[in-house]
């Protein structure tokens, strides 16, 4: 009889790791159309998947600070008065691999208009995997180092939180969170997420 179990108790844990690595591919590549949080939320998710708030109706963005992969502290209250991009990544990510030259160049486009690019580099265990990523790609705004993905779990369910690997989130200029999307971005959709907060008065 407990010769039986051995195999099937295998069985069942090499099924929840297939699961697991499934739904950890799936969060990386997904195409990030769908609204999180459920319930009373005050988002609007688009066609392009990504969700917005209107400016009266936004809460206020979690405590994000810790250590860059320079070194440096950072915290992002910091930037208050500012429009701030957060780009959750991996080096790991195939989509931020595509996404990151984007980013660099409308980092560089935007940062006479008062936005300030940030980083949360996630899940690499190695600074080192990351700090190659940023290189290879030229990567000139700072990213938070978040092996854990303890500054993830910040963000209260029912808001724009991210939900995947790549996300990007957008602060506005009050410190609230504006906008997300859940999947890669070229320049011209993150342009349409910046632009109408860099126009906010």
């Amino acid at each position: 009889m407990s010769s039986g179990r051995a195999p099937r108790r295998r069985f069942t844990l090499l099924a929840a790791t297939a699961v697991a690595g499934a739904l950890t591919l799936s969060a990386c590549s997904g195409d990030g159309t769908k609204a999180g949080g459920g319930g009373n939320t005050n988002f609007v998710t688009g066609s392009g998947g990504v969700s917005t708030v209107a400016k009266g109706e936004r809460t206020d963005a979690p405590k994000l600070d810790g250590t860059t992969l320079d070194g440096e502290d950072l915290d992002i209250a910091d930037y208050k008065g500012k429009v701030v991009v957060l780009n959750f990544w991996g080096s790991w990510c195939g989509p931020c691999r595509a996404e990151a030259k984007h980013f660099e160049k409308v980092a560089k486009a935007t940062e006479g208009q008062g936005v300030q690019f940030v980083g949360v580099n996630t899940r690499d265990a190695q600074k080192s995997l990351a700090v190659n990523f940023e290189e290879d790609f030229g990567i000139t705004y700072p990213s938070l180092y978040d092996p854990t993905g303890k500054l993830l779990l910040r963000f209260p369910k029912g808001t724009l939180n991210p939900q995947a690997i790549p996300s990007t989130v957008v602060v506005d200029r009050d410190g609230k969170l504006a906008a997300r999307s859940l999947a890669a971005l070229d320049a011209t959709k993150l342009r349409e997420m910046i632009d109408p907060l860099v126009a906010e008065k």
